[in-house]
């Protein structure tokens, strides 16, 4: 995750933010950047590569000034170039930015025909021009920024300092995590309290749709729509600073709210953005000529697996195994020659899945992976990998990781499609586009916590039983809603499909039973409906998981509905593991266990 630091301070700020970003590399980079204001006028220095390249061109020719920003950058719209690098600024204006303007195109568009000259090929620069072309209006810097912040569509976090304002910072977040931090006469900006520990434990975080604005001895938090709101000081302990979980009670809360900003990533990595069209790497192997994909996985990367055989199957028409590796490695099952094993792991360090994987290279298999640590034995013994980027994650449950492999997975079957002629280029581009629209609806996801906590307290902590229920690409995330219920609240719970309800577990269905029906609107709408008609009958309580029409169609007789945004049915899984994994935090939250550390589990499983 890119990195963001402001300092509006006493002394020099360049030193300041140099050694804040340092402390934000965990999060992996590739170029970095900070600019300040040198007798009210803007200036910077960025580099790729390794703060160290910064820290030489800050050497050469150092900065001045005592209000800064400073940013850490993990490419998405256009290369790791100098000039693609932040702060991107105009005469008037310096901005730093994590996240994803989905609508920077039109907006560019439109920049451009008012004559406007852009220096990079980055979503960010539009903002600088568009808060420059507010204050050319006159507008104020605050009323600048909020003006441009109402023509943002996407998740983002920013930070921005003005020519000629030597005691004025203004920050903004939607999706993407941002921080205050308060000294003593002094003013900070932050993605998380470990880059403001050095010099400050006093932190509050925004919320989203919060912005800003901050002098050296004031704090101004305005909401979405534009009202004054307090938001709690925290004391932030340095020891706890190193393992920050933000404004959250717990890690895997904190990893749900990063998915918007880690989905961004995974979108910059293998998306162009202006094109709409996909930018795989080059590969040892032919994804036209692959006769068969086998996916080996365990856990909830297994489940991911499953989604994507739905994905290769449905749109790239080619046939695919999905096993669990601890099975997989003891069946030694004849491969078909020249096919793709994929294997899937948070780790990379997964025992069972790297087994399968040695099987695999001795039945003449090309070995592709789908891992977060590209350092990894698994990554190291792959012929290609594909990486998640979904940065450190803590909790057991796995989250984040889990939404960007399916990301990865989108991507692969997307470009395997249009590599064997079964979707055409306009094809790509609207999945593409769908795909990019993935920040701005998992951002959308998380604004239901609250009634998705009212939903757990009520209906599921007294549970003893929770069955989910679904079909098509919906049914590996009942799997995975009903493994998350079972790690984190220790409730029994069963995946299961929807169209096997009356061979078997109906039997089970009474009054005392929530049922989880996931169920966006799809081809295969209303026969879940008519399977969820099935429980209701029998006295089962429903809790619908749908969007706008499949809740207007279905919902007036469950117990209780969660309404999702509208997405094509192709992105409907990404979508829809945020409010399962919602449900099962709640769920462990009010039943009080320990959810970060559930009992008996492991992050990573290296032994058999």
């Amino acid at each position: 995750m890119c990195g963001i630091v402001g300092v509006i301070g006493k002394s020099d700020a360049a030193p300041v933010i140099l050694e804040s970003l340092r402390r934000l590399e965990y999060r992996g980079y590739d170029s970095a950047g900070i600019a300040t204001l040198v007798d009210g006028t803007i200036d910077r220095r960025r580099a790729t590569g390794k703060l160290q390249s910064l820290a030489g061109e800050l050497d050469t020719a150092p900065l001045p000034g005592s209000l800064g920003i400073g940013h850490t950058r993990w490419a998405t719209h256009g290369a790791a170039t100098t000039d693609n690098a932040h702060p991107h600024a105009t005469e008037r204006v310096a901005v730093v930015h994590n996240g994803i303007i989905e609508n920077f195109k039109v907006l560019r568009e439109e920049l451009e025909g008012k004559g406007t000259r852009f220096s990079s090929e980055t979503d960010t620069e539009v903002i600088a021009h568009l808060i420059t072309g507010y204050l050319d209006m006159g507008k104020s810097p605050k009323d600048a920024v909020a003006a441009t912040l109402g023509r943002l569509e996407g998740a983002f976090a920013l930070a921005i300092i003005f020519k000629g304002e030597d005691d004025l910072m203004i920050g903004a977040r939607e999706g993407s995590p941002l921080a205050v931090g308060y000294g003593d006469g002094e003013m900070y900006l932050g993605s998380d309290a470990f880059a403001l520990a050095p010099m400050t434990n006093r932190v509050a975080y925004l919320d989203d749709g919060d912005w800003v604005v901050i002098s050296r001895t004031s704090v101004q938090i305005f909401d979405a729509k534009g009202t004054p709101v307090e938001r709690t000081v925290q004391v932030v302990p340095v020891s706890a600073a190193l393992v920050d979980k933000g404004n959250h009670r717990h890690f895997m809360a904190k990893e749900i709210h990063e998915q918007p900003e880690v989905v961004g990533h995974v979108l910059g990595h293998y998306v162009d953005p202006a094109k709409q069209l996909l930018k795989l790497p080059e590969m040892p192997f032919d994804l036209a000529a692959i006769p068969r994909i086998t996916i080996v996985a365990c856990g909830t990367a297994y489940y991911a697996g499953v989604v994507a055989k739905y994905w290769f199957e449905q749109v790239a028409r080619v046939p695919v195994d999905v096993d669990v590796a601890s099975e997989f490695r003891y069946r030694e099952c004849a491969m078909t020659p020249g096919g793709l094993a994929l294997f899937i792991s948070q780790s990379g360090e997964t025992a069972d899945t790297l087994a399968a994987l040695r099987y695999c290279r001795s039945q003449d298999q090309h070995i592709a992976s789908i891992v977060n640590v590209t350092e990894s034995t698994i990554a190291r013994e792959s012929d290609h990998i594909f990486p998640t980027l979904a940065g450190p994650e803590i909790g057991v449950a796995s989250t984040k990781a889990f939404v960007c492999q399916l990301m990865v997975l989108a991507v692969l079957a997307i470009a395997t499609a249009r590599a064997r002629g079964a979707i055409d280029a306009d094809e790509e581009q609207r999945l593409a586009a769908e795909l990019t629209a993935m920040p701005r609806h998992l951002s959308d996801a998380l604004h239901l916590g609250p009634l998705i906590e009212k939903l757990a307290q009520d209906e599921l902590t007294d549970a003893t039983d929770v069955l989910y229920l679904g079909r098509g690409a919906s049914f590996p995330l009942a799997l995975e809603g009903a493994l998350k219920l079972k790690e984190i609240s220790y409730i029994h719970a069963e995946g299961y499909p929807a169209g096997e309800l009356k061979h078997g577990p109906i039997a089970l269905i009474d009054d005392t039973l929530p049922v989880i029906v996931i169920a966006p609107w799809d081809r295969l709408f209303e026969k879940t409906v008519s399977n969820m008609q099935e429980v209701m009958a029998r006295g089962g309580r429903i809790i619908l998981l749908s969007d706008r029409k499949g809740i207007s169609i279905a919902g007036d007789e469950a117990t209780a509905v969660v309404e999702l945004p509208d997405v094509d049915p192709f992105t409907a899984p990404i979508l829809y593991a945020v409010p399962l994994q919602l449900v099962a935090y709640f769920t462990a939250v009010h039943k009080g266990t320990d959810v970060d550390q559930p009992r008996n589990l492991a992050k990573s499983v290296t032994v058999e």
